[in-house]
């Protein structure tokens, strides 16, 4: 006899997708895919795609090609029978990070010419969510614009912005004030510094 309650659990565990860009910030796209593995409780699927600039400034700043080790499925940027590049896959949320102002672009003007950016049309007209980590600075006016029409089309901007009330005396404990906040986005619980709990 199956249990109600289990029933219950795997329908709330969630699908996500990960997407790496060539962006500079490969430390907050590991440190996510380290966390996302220790929640696999909470996740059903957990996909990712990663762009070949997004290898090549991994192998820069991390010197490692430890991109591919995770317990995931992994998907060129040139497939689109991913699951996640349809709305029928039901896939909960997608995360990219970090997200180059390229990609933003693309998504913000509808051109779905890799998995990533359909993956992100897909969220946007499934009203689903899409998490763009963006890492660049400053910011011109299109960069500025390209925000908002995502935001406005029901994405949501998460700049890699680390926070410091938690006093973060690492490199990675800076960066994982925001990958936690990411966590939160997708709806995944997760332990993690919390305003109050000092």
């Amino acid at each position: 006899m199956t249990n109600p309650s289990w029933r219950i659990f795997i329908a709330n565990m969630k699908k996500i997708a990960v997407a790496i860009t060539g962006a500079s910030g490969s430390m907050y796209a590991k440190l996510l895919l380290q966390k996302l593995s220790g929640l696999k409780d909470q996740i059903s699927e957990l996909s990712i795609v990663m762009t070949d600039n997004a290898k090549l400034v991994w192998k820069t700043e991390l010197e490692d090609e430890a991109y591919n080790v995770f317990e995931a499925r992994y998907f060129t940027t040139k497939d689109f029978t991913a699951p996640f590049a349809s709305g029928s896959a039901k896939y909960d949320a997608l995360i990219i990070i970090p997200c180059s102002m390229g990609t933003l672009g693309r998504i913000a003007s509808g051109i779905s010419n890799d998995l990533i950016s359909r993956a992100a049309d897909v969220m946007l007209k499934e009203r689903k969510t899409l998490v763009c980590v963006i890492r660049d600075t400053p910011y011109n006016l299109i960069h500025i614009k390209n925000m908002e029409t995502v935001t406005l089309a029901g994405g949501i901007i998460s700049p890699a912005s680390p926070s410091f009330y938690s006093k973060p005396d690492s490199i990675e404990k800076a960066v994982a004030t925001v990958v936690d906040r990411v966590i939160d986005l997708v709806g995944l619980n997760a332990n993690s510094f919390r305003w109050g709990n000092l």
